[in-house]
């Protein structure tokens, strides 16, 4: 037996994954509506390490397990859902939907004579203005808000140790804002702040905290404590212009 991670091709991992979805029909037969692969594999820009990633979507009075397992030499994540909870996964918005709505548009199908993939791939890309700025307006309380302070808070106790985590973090929830502005959802994770910094709509100062991470130049703790800086006006500025307000002027109970 081969330790994991091995470099397997493209055309083994359909292999294989065509396998599974064989003995997935055996065992559920009219129950599985639908059954595509995701993720890199999905898009086809996988590479010789990547994982397999399949949808397995059943009828809704017919719930089946799934599954996450390393069978040498693939990795397997199976995501069951039924045809409702499937659809809802993909209409949901919140702060991961430019991480997770790739994963309903960009499906290879394996079996699927209901053309369920390409009904569903619409749906992410439906969302409405107004749900994404309050999407926006929540996640901005909830994570980069937070972050700044902690960032001021541990550069002002000398803590300056912390500082390249919480520019990592600033850089990735802005990441995400900029994905949800933009209506644009990541490739993959590995390449969420190149694609961020790409987009047409973005904060000032996102790009040239961005470039230190993903470079990682973090050492000088003072330089990334005035990026993290450059970013949260820039970030203040860009929810103004987009008519996004996220403090409030009294109590809201």
């Amino acid at each position: 037996m081969q330790p994991y991670p091995v470099p397997t091709t493209r055309e083994q991992k359909l292999a294989f994954a065509r396998s599974v979805k064989d003995r997935l029909l055996s065992l559920h037969g009219d129950a599985i509506l639908a059954i595509g692969i995701y993720g890199s594999l999905g898009r086809g820009t996988d590479g010789p390490y990547s994982d397999i990633e399949l949808h397995v979507v059943t009828q809704d009075n017919v719930p089946i397990q799934g599954h996450e397992f390393i069978l040498p030499p693939f990795k397997l994540e199976l995501s069951s859902a039924t045809v409702t909870e499937f659809r809802e996964k993909a209409r949901r918005i919140d702060d991961y939907w430019p991480i997770r709505s790739g994963s309903y548009v960009d499906v290879y199908p394996l079996h699927d004579p209901l053309s369920l993939f390409e009904e569903v791939k619409k749906i992410p890309l439906s969302v409405s203005d107004e749900a994404v700025k309050e999407t926006m307006k929540q996640f901005m309380i909830w994570e980069p808000y937070e972050t700044v302070a902690k960032i001021r808070t541990n550069r002002a106790e000398g803590n300056l140790g912390y500082l390249p985590t919480g520019a990592t973090d600033l850089a990735w929830q802005t990441a995400k804002l900029i994905g949800l502005a933009n209506r644009r959802y990541f490739s993959t994770r590995a390449r969420t702040l190149t694609e961020a910094a790409a987009m047409a709509s973005k904060p000032a100062g996102f790009s040239a905290l961005a470039t230190a991470v993903t470079a990682g130049e973090l050492s000088d703790r003072e330089r990334v404590y005035g990026l993290c800086e450059e970013l949260w006006t820039g970030l203040n500025d860009w929810f103004s212009r987009l008519g996004i307000s996220y403090m409030e002027t009294e109590l809201p109970f």
